[in-house]
């Protein structure tokens, strides 16, 4: 027998493509791909969970895809594929954001306070955005797109304890880490864990890819150019 609400959770709007399962209360998770061969890993890797879970595609009830921000290409194939599998077998579809993904991870670690999510964006920024973990979590800022020394420079003299979290808390860890009063918190599968709880619960909503800028071949062309 199929479970009450079997949830598919699509990540690719990082460098990691990933899924998770979640069936009867239980979540599986599978990391694919590190390499961004999104589109080569994608499809076989549902069709394995699956498999293994005893369910085909038509039975998922839901499909969640982290919308970004994050890597154009990758963000792109994660939502088509998304769309598609909806509309295909009439599942509920629903977009989350990979910084919302981020603070709802830890706060299912029991982390509580001010938390910064950020993602590593290339060309020396970070996609970045603040939460307030409580009971609940609130969202403390809009999504933006920053340099890390701007980041720096809103926390650099308020020695509030505030935790750090993403690849882009990684990547600029020596930087980070000079204020002393910034935790920052190591990347666990809670964070696609979390794409299923946050999925199963949301209405459906029309997913659109959260870019905040122009893709980096654009991006290239116009510094061509200029």
């Amino acid at each position: 027998m199929g479970c009450p609400v079997n949830t598919l959770f699509i990540e690719t709007a990082t460098p990691l493509c990933a899924i998770a399962l979640g069936c009867g209360g239980v979540i599986v998770v599978r990391e694919l791909d590190e390499d961004r061969r999104h589109v080569e890993a994608l499809t076989p890797g549902i069709e394995a969970i699956l498999r293994e879970q005893g369910l085909t595609v038509a039975q998922l009830d839901r499909i969640v895809v982290d919308r970004g921000p994050g890597l154009f290409t990758g963000l792109r194939v994660g939502v088509a594929t998304a769309i598609a599998l909806a509309d295909a077998v009439g599942a509920t579809l629903v977009g989350v954001t990979s910084l919302e993904l981020l603070a709802h991870g830890l706060w299912l670690e029991g982390h509580r306070g001010v938390v910064e999510c950020l993602i590593d964006g290339r060309r020396g920024e970070v996609f970045s955005q603040a939460f307030v973990l409580t009971e609940t979590v609130t969202a403390r800022t809009a999504a933006s797109v920053r340099t890390p020394q701007d980041v720096v420079v809103e926390y650099g003299t308020s020695g509030a304890p505030t935790t750090f979290v993403g690849d882009g808390a990684e990547r600029y860890r020596d930087l980070f880490s000079l204020m002393t009063w910034i935790t920052i918190a190591p990347v666990t599968d809670s964070w696609l864990r979390a794409g299923v709880t946050l999925g199963t619960v949301r209405e459906a909503s029309e997913v659109q890819p959260l870019y905040l800028r122009e893709a980096d071949a654009v991006a290239n062309f116009t510094t061509r150019k200029s």
